[in-house]
Protein backbone atom coordinates (compact mmCIF):
# COMPACT_ATOMS: atom_id res chain seq x y z
CA UNK A 1 0.00 0.00 0.00
CA UNK A 2 1.38 3.05 -0.74
CA UNK A 3 2.14 5.67 1.74
CA UNK A 4 1.57 9.24 1.45
CA UNK A 5 3.75 12.25 2.27
CA UNK A 6 2.62 12.82 5.81
CA UNK A 7 3.35 9.24 6.56
CA UNK A 8 6.59 8.86 4.63
CA UNK A 9 7.62 12.07 6.42
CA UNK A 10 6.05 12.15 10.23
CA UNK A 11 8.37 14.66 10.71
CA UNK A 12 6.88 17.38 8.31
CA UNK A 13 3.82 16.77 9.77
CA UNK A 14 4.64 17.30 13.32
CA UNK A 15 6.34 20.64 12.00
CA UNK A 16 3.50 21.87 10.22
CA UNK A 17 1.20 21.11 13.52
CA UNK A 18 3.53 23.31 15.48
CA UNK A 19 3.49 25.80 12.63
CA UNK A 20 -0.57 25.87 13.00
CA UNK A 21 -0.25 26.51 16.84
CA UNK A 22 2.13 29.01 16.60
CA UNK A 23 0.35 31.05 14.39
CA UNK A 24 -2.52 30.70 16.47
CA UNK A 25 -1.02 31.76 19.62
CA UNK A 26 0.28 34.78 17.59
CA UNK A 27 -2.83 35.89 16.50
CA UNK A 28 -4.46 35.58 20.31
CA UNK A 29 -1.37 37.30 21.50
CA UNK A 30 -2.10 40.49 19.15
CA UNK A 31 -5.42 40.31 19.37
CA UNK A 32 -5.15 40.79 23.35
CA UNK A 33 -2.76 43.69 23.03
CA UNK A 34 -4.71 45.11 20.81
CA UNK A 35 -8.04 45.24 23.04
CA UNK A 36 -5.71 45.92 26.14
CA UNK A 37 -3.55 48.76 24.60
CA UNK A 38 -7.28 50.27 23.24
CA UNK A 39 -5.49 50.55 19.82
CA UNK A 40 -7.76 53.27 17.68
CA UNK A 41 -9.13 54.60 20.90
CA UNK A 42 -7.46 57.33 21.59
CA UNK A 43 -9.08 60.67 22.45
CA UNK A 44 -7.61 64.58 22.15
CA UNK A 45 -6.35 66.01 25.86
CA UNK A 46 -8.29 69.30 26.56
CA UNK A 47 -6.58 72.57 27.89
CA UNK A 48 -6.99 72.37 31.26
CA UNK A 49 -4.95 74.93 32.42
CA UNK A 50 -6.34 77.48 34.57
CA UNK A 51 -9.16 74.74 35.57
CA UNK A 52 -9.28 73.42 39.53
CA UNK A 53 -7.53 70.21 39.49
CA UNK A 54 -10.55 68.93 42.23
CA UNK A 55 -13.02 69.58 39.23
CA UNK A 56 -11.25 67.71 36.84
CA UNK A 57 -10.56 64.56 38.89
CA UNK A 58 -14.81 64.22 39.38
CA UNK A 59 -15.44 65.11 35.89
CA UNK A 60 -13.10 62.77 34.43
CA UNK A 61 -14.56 61.06 31.04
CA UNK A 62 -11.48 59.18 30.39
CA UNK A 63 -10.58 58.31 33.48
CA UNK A 64 -7.19 60.28 33.47
CA UNK A 65 -4.65 59.59 36.32
CA UNK A 66 -3.46 63.27 37.61
CA UNK A 67 0.34 63.13 38.96
CA UNK A 68 0.88 66.56 40.69
CA UNK A 69 4.55 66.82 40.54
CA UNK A 70 5.10 70.39 41.79
CA UNK A 71 3.11 73.21 43.10
CA UNK A 72 3.87 76.92 42.80
CA UNK A 73 2.42 79.91 44.68
CA UNK A 74 0.67 83.07 42.90
CA UNK A 75 -1.46 85.83 45.00
CA UNK A 76 -3.34 86.12 41.41
CA UNK A 77 -4.30 82.41 40.88
CA UNK A 78 -6.42 80.52 43.52
CA UNK A 79 -5.13 77.27 44.65
CA UNK A 80 -5.27 74.12 43.10
CA UNK A 81 -5.62 75.08 39.76
CA UNK A 82 -3.50 73.62 36.96
CA UNK A 83 -0.82 75.64 35.95
CA UNK A 84 0.88 73.79 33.52
CA UNK A 85 -0.03 69.97 32.01
CA UNK A 86 2.36 67.03 30.48
CA UNK A 87 1.04 66.31 27.99
CA UNK A 88 -0.27 69.53 26.60
CA UNK A 89 -3.34 70.18 25.51
CA UNK A 90 -4.18 68.64 22.20
CA UNK A 91 -1.79 65.74 22.05
CA UNK A 92 -3.80 62.35 21.55
CA UNK A 93 -4.36 60.09 24.48
CA UNK A 94 -5.60 56.64 25.89
CA UNK A 95 -7.84 56.65 28.63
CA UNK A 96 -6.42 56.12 32.04
CA UNK A 97 -3.31 57.80 30.69
CA UNK A 98 -1.48 59.85 33.66
CA UNK A 99 -1.40 63.18 33.11
CA UNK A 100 1.78 65.18 34.87
CA UNK A 101 0.17 68.50 36.20
CA UNK A 102 1.79 71.30 38.07
CA UNK A 103 -0.64 73.51 40.35
CA UNK A 104 -1.25 76.63 43.10
CA UNK A 105 -0.24 76.29 46.04
CA UNK A 106 -2.99 77.20 48.44
CA UNK A 107 -0.08 79.28 51.07
CA UNK A 108 3.16 80.70 49.67
CA UNK A 109 6.35 78.62 51.45
CA UNK A 110 8.59 80.39 53.03
CA UNK A 111 12.24 81.44 51.04
CA UNK A 112 15.55 83.11 51.50
CA UNK A 113 16.56 86.46 50.60
CA UNK A 114 20.03 86.21 48.67
CA UNK A 115 22.49 88.43 48.99
CA UNK A 116 21.85 91.61 46.58
CA UNK A 117 24.46 93.90 47.94
CA UNK A 118 27.04 94.95 45.60
CA UNK A 119 25.03 93.13 42.87
CA UNK A 120 24.13 94.80 39.44
CA UNK A 121 20.30 95.65 39.41
CA UNK A 122 20.36 92.65 35.71
CA UNK A 123 21.90 90.13 38.55
CA UNK A 124 19.98 91.02 41.13
CA UNK A 125 16.28 90.36 39.10
CA UNK A 126 17.64 87.00 38.57
CA UNK A 127 18.96 86.45 41.80
CA UNK A 128 15.28 87.37 43.38
CA UNK A 129 13.61 85.44 40.50
CA UNK A 130 15.74 82.64 41.30
CA UNK A 131 14.71 82.66 44.98
CA UNK A 132 10.74 82.86 43.94
CA UNK A 133 10.81 86.53 45.14
CA UNK A 134 9.64 89.44 42.93
CA UNK A 135 11.07 92.48 41.73
CA UNK A 136 9.18 95.50 42.47
CA UNK A 137 10.35 99.10 42.33
CA UNK A 138 14.38 100.95 41.40
CA UNK A 139 14.86 103.62 43.50
CA UNK A 140 17.89 105.72 42.47
CA UNK A 141 19.83 107.74 44.74
CA UNK A 142 23.00 109.50 44.61
CA UNK A 143 25.82 107.44 45.15
CA UNK A 144 29.40 106.92 43.67
CA UNK A 145 28.46 102.80 43.16
CA UNK A 146 26.77 103.54 40.21
CA UNK A 147 23.94 100.35 39.06
CA UNK A 148 24.94 98.72 42.73
CA UNK A 149 22.13 97.57 44.92
CA UNK A 150 22.66 99.51 48.41
CA UNK A 151 19.51 97.76 50.20
CA UNK A 152 16.42 95.89 49.81
CA UNK A 153 13.29 96.63 51.34
CA UNK A 154 9.52 94.68 51.11
CA UNK A 155 6.20 96.95 52.09
CA UNK A 156 8.49 100.15 53.37
CA UNK A 157 10.13 97.42 55.63
CA UNK A 158 14.39 97.64 55.09
CA UNK A 159 14.98 93.84 54.83
CA UNK A 160 18.39 92.04 54.72
CA UNK A 161 20.19 88.87 53.03
CA UNK A 162 18.93 85.67 55.25
CA UNK A 163 16.02 86.65 56.09
CA UNK A 164 12.78 84.15 55.41
CA UNK A 165 9.94 85.80 53.04
CA UNK A 166 6.70 84.61 51.77
CA UNK A 167 7.34 83.35 47.81
CA UNK A 168 6.16 85.63 45.61
CA UNK A 169 7.01 88.50 47.93
CA UNK A 170 7.87 91.77 46.32
CA UNK A 171 11.05 93.37 47.20
CA UNK A 172 12.10 96.85 46.38
CA UNK A 173 15.39 97.87 45.25
CA UNK A 174 17.53 101.34 45.94
CA UNK A 175 19.98 101.21 43.44
CA UNK A 176 22.97 103.91 43.02
CA UNK A 177 22.89 106.34 40.14
CA UNK A 178 27.08 106.77 40.50
CA UNK A 179 28.70 109.88 38.87
CA UNK A 180 27.66 111.89 35.98
CA UNK A 181 24.50 111.54 33.89
CA UNK A 182 22.84 108.46 34.17
CA UNK A 183 20.27 107.20 30.62
CA UNK A 184 19.56 103.81 29.33
CA UNK A 185 17.21 102.18 26.14
CA UNK A 186 13.88 100.97 26.36
CA UNK A 187 14.50 96.98 25.71
CA UNK A 188 12.32 95.21 22.70
CA UNK A 189 10.14 93.14 24.74
CA UNK A 190 7.34 93.23 22.47
CA UNK A 191 5.73 89.76 21.54
CA UNK A 192 6.70 88.46 25.07
CA UNK A 193 4.86 86.96 28.07
CA UNK A 194 4.47 89.57 31.13
CA UNK A 195 7.21 87.43 33.32
CA UNK A 196 9.78 88.31 30.42
CA UNK A 197 8.38 91.95 29.86
CA UNK A 198 8.68 92.75 33.76
CA UNK A 199 12.44 91.10 33.75
CA UNK A 200 13.73 92.22 30.62
CA UNK A 201 12.80 96.43 31.72
CA UNK A 202 14.16 96.31 35.13
CA UNK A 203 17.35 94.56 34.19
CA UNK A 204 17.48 97.87 32.20
CA UNK A 205 17.02 99.68 35.08
CA UNK A 206 13.41 101.12 34.36
CA UNK A 207 10.65 100.73 36.29
CA UNK A 208 7.05 98.85 35.27
CA UNK A 209 4.36 101.21 35.08
CA UNK A 210 0.81 100.49 34.32
CA UNK A 211 0.54 97.16 32.78
CA UNK A 212 -2.79 97.13 30.65
CA UNK A 213 -4.78 93.59 30.28
CA UNK A 214 -7.77 94.41 28.30
CA UNK A 215 -9.85 91.68 26.84
CA UNK A 216 -7.21 88.99 27.69
CA UNK A 217 -8.40 86.16 29.22
CA UNK A 218 -5.25 84.51 30.06
CA UNK A 219 -2.67 87.24 31.57
CA UNK A 220 0.18 84.56 31.60
CA UNK A 221 0.08 83.52 28.19
CA UNK A 222 -0.87 87.48 26.85
CA UNK A 223 1.80 89.18 24.92
CA UNK A 224 3.22 93.01 24.57
CA UNK A 225 2.39 94.93 21.63
CA UNK A 226 2.83 98.54 22.66
CA UNK A 227 5.19 100.29 25.07
CA UNK A 228 5.11 104.02 26.41
CA UNK A 229 7.68 105.02 26.51
CA UNK A 230 8.46 103.15 22.68
CA UNK A 231 11.17 100.75 21.67
CA UNK A 232 13.37 102.98 19.76
CA UNK A 233 16.92 101.51 19.98
CA UNK A 234 18.30 104.79 20.14
CA UNK A 235 16.46 106.84 22.69
CA UNK A 236 17.33 106.92 26.46
CA UNK A 237 15.90 107.50 29.00
CA UNK A 238 16.77 108.46 32.54
CA UNK A 239 17.01 105.67 35.15
CA UNK A 240 13.96 104.66 37.07
CA UNK A 241 11.68 105.64 34.21
CA UNK A 242 8.24 103.87 34.33
CA UNK A 243 7.35 101.95 31.63
CA UNK A 244 3.98 101.40 30.27
CA UNK A 245 2.79 98.22 28.87
CA UNK A 246 -0.04 96.72 27.03
CA UNK A 247 -1.15 93.69 26.72
CA UNK A 248 -3.16 91.16 23.99
CA UNK A 249 -4.49 87.72 23.75
CA UNK A 250 -2.17 85.89 21.34
CA UNK A 251 -0.76 82.50 20.36
CA UNK A 252 2.89 81.48 19.49
CA UNK A 253 2.03 82.32 15.77
CA UNK A 254 0.23 85.65 16.45
CA UNK A 255 3.53 86.82 19.00
CA UNK A 256 5.71 86.19 15.80
CA UNK A 257 3.00 88.09 13.60
CA UNK A 258 3.65 90.95 16.31
CA UNK A 259 7.32 90.97 16.31
CA UNK A 260 7.91 90.66 12.53
CA UNK A 261 5.78 93.17 11.46
CA UNK A 262 7.20 95.92 14.82
CA UNK A 263 8.45 98.82 13.14
CA UNK A 264 10.36 101.62 15.33
CA UNK A 265 7.92 105.02 15.08
CA UNK A 266 10.50 107.36 13.51
CA UNK A 267 8.78 110.29 15.50
CA UNK A 268 9.65 108.73 18.91
CA UNK A 269 13.51 108.98 18.33
CA UNK A 270 14.86 111.39 20.14
CA UNK A 271 17.87 112.81 18.52
CA UNK A 272 21.01 114.82 20.84
CA UNK A 273 19.88 118.09 19.33
CA UNK A 274 16.42 117.71 21.07
CA UNK A 275 15.69 118.97 24.50
CA UNK A 276 13.13 116.44 26.33
CA UNK A 277 16.10 113.73 27.29
CA UNK A 278 19.87 114.37 27.11
CA UNK A 279 22.06 111.88 24.78
CA UNK A 280 25.57 111.62 24.81
CA UNK A 281 27.89 112.38 22.06
CA UNK A 282 30.83 111.24 21.51
CA UNK A 283 32.54 114.63 22.60
CA UNK A 284 30.90 114.45 25.95
CA UNK A 285 32.90 113.42 28.87
CA UNK A 286 30.79 110.65 29.76
CA UNK A 287 29.98 109.43 26.05
CA UNK A 288 32.38 106.07 27.31
CA UNK A 289 30.66 105.50 30.49
CA UNK A 290 26.91 105.14 28.37
CA UNK A 291 28.11 103.00 25.97
CA UNK A 292 29.94 100.53 28.94
CA UNK A 293 27.31 100.81 31.35
CA UNK A 294 24.28 101.18 29.68
CA UNK A 295 24.19 99.80 26.00
CA UNK A 296 22.71 96.62 26.54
Amino acid sequence: MKQNLFQRYPLIKHLLYMLAVSLVILFLVFLFIKIFARQGKEYELPDMRGQALAALEEENPLDLRFVVIDSLYSPDVEGGTVLQQDPKAGTMVKSHRKVYVTVASYAPADVVLPELGNMSVRSAVSALEAAGLVCGRLRFVDSPYRNVILDCSCKGKMVYAGEKMAQGAVVDLTVGLGEGVAATRVPFVIGQVPAKVRRGILSASLNVGREHFEGVTDRATAVCYRLDPDYTGVTRYPLGTDVEVWYCDASEADAERIIATFKVDSTKIIRPDDDEFYIPSSSDDNYDYFEDEWDW
